[in-house]
Protein backbone atom coordinates (compact mmCIF):
# COMPACT_ATOMS: atom_id res chain seq x y z
CA UNK A 1 0.00 0.00 0.00
CA UNK A 2 1.23 3.49 -0.79
CA UNK A 3 2.03 5.59 2.27
CA UNK A 4 0.32 8.89 3.02
CA UNK A 5 3.75 10.56 2.90
CA UNK A 6 4.32 9.29 -0.64
CA UNK A 7 0.88 10.43 -1.76
CA UNK A 8 1.40 13.87 -0.25
CA UNK A 9 4.82 14.21 -1.86
CA UNK A 10 3.35 13.31 -5.25
CA UNK A 11 1.20 16.43 -5.04
CA UNK A 12 -2.05 15.30 -6.65
CA UNK A 13 -4.74 12.63 -6.44
CA UNK A 14 -4.34 9.87 -9.02
CA UNK A 15 -8.07 9.07 -8.97
CA UNK A 16 -7.60 5.41 -8.04
CA UNK A 17 -9.36 5.75 -4.68
CA UNK A 18 -6.33 5.06 -2.44
CA UNK A 19 -7.51 4.55 1.15
CA UNK A 20 -4.71 6.77 2.50
CA UNK A 21 -5.30 9.56 -0.01
CA UNK A 22 -4.73 12.92 1.76
CA UNK A 23 -6.74 14.88 -0.78
CA UNK A 24 -10.37 15.77 -0.16
CA UNK A 25 -12.75 14.56 -1.31
CA UNK A 26 -11.13 11.12 -1.69
CA UNK A 27 -11.73 10.29 -5.33
CA UNK A 28 -13.47 7.08 -6.31
CA UNK A 29 -11.91 5.44 -9.35
CA UNK A 30 -13.67 6.61 -12.51
CA UNK A 31 -14.13 3.78 -14.99
CA UNK A 32 -14.88 6.16 -17.86
CA UNK A 33 -12.54 5.25 -20.69
CA UNK A 34 -10.76 8.31 -22.06
CA UNK A 35 -7.91 8.44 -24.53
CA UNK A 36 -5.97 10.98 -26.54
CA UNK A 37 -7.76 11.39 -29.86
CA UNK A 38 -5.46 10.90 -32.86
CA UNK A 39 -6.59 13.73 -35.13
CA UNK A 40 -5.05 12.06 -38.17
CA UNK A 41 -7.41 9.11 -37.78
CA UNK A 42 -10.42 10.42 -35.85
CA UNK A 43 -12.49 13.58 -35.82
CA UNK A 44 -12.12 15.80 -32.77
CA UNK A 45 -14.58 18.72 -32.99
CA UNK A 46 -13.01 20.34 -29.92
CA UNK A 47 -9.41 20.52 -31.12
CA UNK A 48 -9.89 23.93 -32.78
CA UNK A 49 -12.47 25.31 -30.37
CA UNK A 50 -12.03 27.76 -27.49
CA UNK A 51 -12.99 25.70 -24.46
CA UNK A 52 -15.48 26.68 -21.77
CA UNK A 53 -14.41 28.05 -18.40
CA UNK A 54 -14.95 25.76 -15.43
CA UNK A 55 -14.97 25.98 -11.64
CA UNK A 56 -11.81 25.07 -9.77
CA UNK A 57 -13.50 21.99 -8.31
CA UNK A 58 -14.57 20.72 -11.73
CA UNK A 59 -11.16 21.56 -13.14
CA UNK A 60 -9.34 19.56 -10.48
CA UNK A 61 -11.53 16.52 -11.17
CA UNK A 62 -10.77 16.74 -14.88
CA UNK A 63 -7.07 17.27 -14.18
CA UNK A 64 -7.01 14.01 -12.20
CA UNK A 65 -8.23 12.17 -15.31
CA UNK A 66 -5.64 13.91 -17.48
CA UNK A 67 -2.82 12.90 -15.14
CA UNK A 68 -4.11 9.32 -15.20
CA UNK A 69 -3.92 9.26 -18.99
CA UNK A 70 -0.41 10.72 -19.04
CA UNK A 71 0.74 8.20 -16.44
CA UNK A 72 -0.75 5.29 -18.35
CA UNK A 73 0.71 6.38 -21.70
CA UNK A 74 4.13 7.35 -20.38
CA UNK A 75 5.06 9.29 -23.53
CA UNK A 76 3.79 12.79 -22.81
CA UNK A 77 4.60 15.76 -20.58
CA UNK A 78 1.40 17.74 -20.98
CA UNK A 79 -2.24 17.24 -21.89
CA UNK A 80 -5.26 19.48 -22.46
CA UNK A 81 -8.88 18.49 -21.87
CA UNK A 82 -9.98 18.82 -25.50
CA UNK A 83 -7.32 16.29 -26.56
CA UNK A 84 -9.40 13.62 -24.84
CA UNK A 85 -12.78 15.04 -25.89
CA UNK A 86 -13.62 17.19 -22.84
CA UNK A 87 -14.86 20.75 -23.36
CA UNK A 88 -13.15 22.42 -20.40
CA UNK A 89 -10.38 24.98 -20.06
CA UNK A 90 -8.11 22.63 -18.12
CA UNK A 91 -4.62 21.35 -18.85
CA UNK A 92 -1.86 19.57 -16.97
CA UNK A 93 1.90 19.79 -17.33
CA UNK A 94 4.45 17.44 -15.81
CA UNK A 95 7.99 18.43 -16.77
CA UNK A 96 9.69 19.31 -13.48
CA UNK A 97 6.63 18.76 -11.27
CA UNK A 98 2.88 18.18 -11.75
CA UNK A 99 1.08 21.45 -12.52
CA UNK A 100 -2.65 21.99 -13.07
CA UNK A 101 -3.81 24.92 -15.20
CA UNK A 102 -7.48 25.86 -14.78
CA UNK A 103 -8.80 28.64 -17.04
CA UNK A 104 -5.23 29.81 -17.75
CA UNK A 105 -4.37 33.03 -19.54
CA UNK A 106 -0.92 34.25 -20.59
CA UNK A 107 -0.53 37.81 -19.33
CA UNK A 108 3.16 38.36 -20.13
CA UNK A 109 5.66 36.86 -22.55
CA UNK A 110 9.29 37.73 -23.23
CA UNK A 111 12.27 36.63 -25.32
CA UNK A 112 10.95 35.07 -28.51
CA UNK A 113 12.52 31.78 -29.56
CA UNK A 114 11.97 28.94 -32.00
CA UNK A 115 11.30 25.45 -30.73
CA UNK A 116 10.78 22.06 -32.35
CA UNK A 117 7.80 20.42 -30.70
CA UNK A 118 5.42 17.54 -31.14
CA UNK A 119 1.85 16.82 -30.08
CA UNK A 120 0.06 13.71 -28.82
CA UNK A 121 -2.96 14.66 -30.96
CA UNK A 122 -0.80 14.69 -34.10
CA UNK A 123 1.68 11.84 -33.55
CA UNK A 124 4.97 11.86 -35.49
CA UNK A 125 4.22 15.31 -36.91
CA UNK A 126 6.64 17.64 -35.15
CA UNK A 127 7.35 21.15 -36.38
CA UNK A 128 9.17 24.36 -35.50
CA UNK A 129 7.06 27.00 -33.79
CA UNK A 130 7.52 30.49 -32.39
CA UNK A 131 7.46 30.48 -28.59
CA UNK A 132 8.73 32.59 -25.69
CA UNK A 133 11.35 31.74 -23.10
CA UNK A 134 9.47 33.52 -20.31
CA UNK A 135 5.71 33.49 -19.78
CA UNK A 136 3.54 34.64 -16.89
CA UNK A 137 0.23 32.83 -16.55
CA UNK A 138 -2.93 33.78 -14.66
CA UNK A 139 -4.92 30.76 -13.44
CA UNK A 140 -7.98 30.28 -11.24
CA UNK A 141 -6.47 27.56 -9.05
CA UNK A 142 -3.55 29.67 -7.73
CA UNK A 143 -3.79 32.93 -5.81
CA UNK A 144 -0.84 34.46 -7.61
CA UNK A 145 0.31 34.23 -11.21
CA UNK A 146 2.70 31.49 -12.29
CA UNK A 147 5.91 32.45 -14.07
CA UNK A 148 7.73 29.97 -16.27
CA UNK A 149 11.26 30.98 -17.20
CA UNK A 150 13.73 29.30 -19.55
CA UNK A 151 16.51 29.66 -16.99
CA UNK A 152 19.79 27.99 -17.87
CA UNK A 153 18.66 24.48 -18.71
CA UNK A 154 16.82 22.69 -21.51
CA UNK A 155 14.30 21.42 -18.94
CA UNK A 156 13.36 24.98 -17.95
CA UNK A 157 12.77 25.91 -21.58
CA UNK A 158 10.85 22.68 -22.19
CA UNK A 159 8.49 23.44 -19.30
CA UNK A 160 7.87 26.99 -20.54
CA UNK A 161 7.15 25.76 -24.08
CA UNK A 162 4.93 22.94 -22.78
CA UNK A 163 2.80 25.42 -20.82
CA UNK A 164 2.38 27.57 -23.95
CA UNK A 165 1.55 24.48 -26.01
CA UNK A 166 -1.22 23.34 -23.64
CA UNK A 167 -2.71 26.82 -23.28
CA UNK A 168 -2.83 27.00 -27.07
CA UNK A 169 -4.94 23.83 -27.06
CA UNK A 170 -7.42 25.44 -24.67
CA UNK A 171 -7.75 28.34 -27.11
CA UNK A 172 -8.25 26.07 -30.13
CA UNK A 173 -4.71 26.50 -31.48
CA UNK A 174 -2.58 23.61 -32.77
CA UNK A 175 1.16 23.49 -33.36
CA UNK A 176 0.24 23.13 -37.04
CA UNK A 177 -1.22 26.65 -36.81
CA UNK A 178 2.10 27.99 -35.52
CA UNK A 179 4.54 26.45 -38.00
CA UNK A 180 7.43 28.76 -38.85
CA UNK A 181 9.70 28.53 -41.89
CA UNK A 182 13.19 27.47 -40.85
CA UNK A 183 14.56 27.00 -44.36
CA UNK A 184 18.23 27.89 -44.27
CA UNK A 185 19.22 30.16 -47.14
CA UNK A 186 22.67 31.42 -46.10
CA UNK A 187 25.70 30.25 -48.04
CA UNK A 188 27.60 29.21 -44.93
CA UNK A 189 25.96 26.91 -42.40
CA UNK A 190 26.75 27.17 -38.68
CA UNK A 191 29.43 24.98 -37.20
CA UNK A 192 28.30 21.73 -35.59
CA UNK A 193 28.67 23.15 -32.08
CA UNK A 194 27.32 26.63 -32.89
CA UNK A 195 23.70 27.71 -32.14
CA UNK A 196 21.29 26.43 -34.77
CA UNK A 197 20.04 28.99 -37.29
CA UNK A 198 16.40 28.09 -36.59
CA UNK A 199 16.55 29.81 -33.22
CA UNK A 200 15.74 26.76 -31.11
CA UNK A 201 18.66 27.46 -28.78
CA UNK A 202 20.12 24.02 -29.44
CA UNK A 203 23.45 23.27 -31.09
CA UNK A 204 23.31 22.88 -34.89
CA UNK A 205 24.39 19.22 -34.67
CA UNK A 206 21.46 18.42 -32.37
CA UNK A 207 18.87 20.31 -34.37
CA UNK A 208 18.69 21.04 -38.12
CA UNK A 209 21.99 19.60 -39.35
CA UNK A 210 20.23 16.92 -41.40
CA UNK A 211 17.52 19.17 -42.83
Amino acid sequence: MLSKEFLTERGYCCGHGCLMCPYEPKHIKDNTILKVINCFKEDNPLIQKTLRRVTVEEGETIATKLFQILNERGDGIGLAANQVGIDASVAVVNVKEPIILINPKIVRKEEETRYYEGCLSYPKKGCHTKRYKIVEVEVDNYESNLTFSAGDTEVDLLESVCVQHEIDHLNGMRILDRVVDTTYRAEIKPGRNEPCHCGSGKKFKKCCINK
